[in-house]
């Protein structure tokens, strides 16, 4: 995955910038990005304070670890792959009705 030219704190430092009155055409060529750009970082970070999203940062890894071992537990597939190569809705579907009870207070 490409990794972005901005961390998550200059983005919603750009997303605050527009907040404050200034024109998005004018954020956006000012930092360089297009409006599609803009927008989806909007979607994504629009709630977020620098706070939040370092805080958000830190926990990554740990869910990272966590899928590691529900997936070992689950049956051995990646987190990925989920169980036997399915992903999403599949895995959950395929599950007995206690592995989903089990499933859903991890989550």
């Amino acid at each position: 995955m490409k990794r972005s030219r901005f961390t998550q704190e200059q983005i919603i430092g750009v997303l605050r910038e527009q907040e404050a009155g200034s024109a998005t055409a004018d954020v956006c060529r000012k930092h360089g990005i297009s409006p599609a750009t803009f927008y989806q970082w909007k979607a994504k970070f629009g709630r977020l304070e620098v706070s939040a999203a370092r805080r958000l940062r830190s926990l990554e890894p740990e869910n990272a670890r966590l899928e590691k071992l529900l997936a070992a537990a689950m049956g051995g597939g990646t987190a990925a792959h989920g169980v036997g190569g399915l992903r999403g809705r599949a895995v959950y579907s395929s599950l007995r009705l206690a592995q989903r009870a089990e499933c859903r207070m991890l989550f």
